[in-house]
């Protein structure tokens, strides 16, 4: 087993900008080039109190994981937040409850929008994940006296992927056929120790629609029958900023 330490660090303007790119270009896949992500990724650097990155060899090390939120409302004129909207918009056109609910929300001034941006690389624990969105909690509410991270509502976006009823059968049948194998012993092992660690038991969604990050299906429970979400190639979540504590307390008891 290798130890690995990971280091918490507030985005670093000087040394972040290709990574937290890159990472950037994960989470929005094939549209990424739709979203002037160069504008983004300076947007989020020229806010660097608010918001995590996770690194391994110190602060000048690249990060391998990224959560921040950024206001749509204040940075509505940013090349990257307009292309962003327009696309959210356009997208939620097949859930109309959620098209109508952004729509009420982007034209409005009152109330603003943080938009959270959340990815990592695969071979990151899930279990930084929590601590990151603790911090993004206490920062939020530290700076809650102004309008600049004050929110009504967060979108939270996840990458998702899809598995037909063939293709999840197929893998299905592979996992049995290695778990009748000689290192049958050893495999059950390492998943009962998965299972212990804290991950919750998942079975075959309706739509066969699965997260990427598994603590996505924790941004997913608070949502009540009033909340929408939205699979198109990833899944957009609109959440009601007062539910936002009780989500991140609930991820940090799933993934302890």
């Amino acid at each position: 087993m290798i130890n690995v330490d990971f280091d918490f660090f507030n985005p670093n303007p000087s040394v972040d900008y290709q990574a937290i790119k890159h990472l950037l270009v994960q989470l929005f896949q094939r549209d990424s080039e739709l979203f002037q992500l160069h504008s983004l990724t300076e947007l989020i650097l020229s806010q660097p109190s608010i918001g995590t990155t996770v690194k391994t060899d110190g602060e000048e090390s690249d990060p391998y994981a990224l959560l921040t939120v950024v206001n749509m409302h204040m940075h509505q004129e940013n090349p990257s937040i307009k292309a962003l909207s327009s696309y959210f918009l356009q997208k939620s056109a097949s859930s109309p409850a959620l098209q109508a609910s952004l729509q009420q929300l982007f034209s409005q001034t009152e109330n603003h929008v943080g938009l959270v941006l959340c990815e990592r690389l695969i071979n990151m624990p899930v279990q930084v994940v929590p601590h990151m969105y603790r911090m993004l909690k206490d920062e939020l509410e530290a700076k809650s006296a102004g309008n600049t991270f004050k929110f009504s509502h967060l979108i939270i976006l996840s990458r998702t992927y899809h598995l037909s009823m063939e293709e999840e059968s197929y893998l299905t049948n592979i996992k049995s056929d290695s778990a009748s194998g000689p290192s049958s012993k050893k495999k059950k092992k390492m998943k009962n120790a998965t299972a212990n660690a804290g991950a919750p038991s998942t079975s075959r969604p309706a739509d066969g629609i699965y997260s990427f990050h598994p603590e996505d299906e924790c941004v997913k429970q608070p949502r009540d029958q009033e909340s929408f979400g939205l699979d198109t190639r990833g899944r957009l979540m609109l959440v009601p900023f007062e539910r936002f504590g009780e989500m991140v307390q609930n991820m940090g008891t799933v993934y302890v």
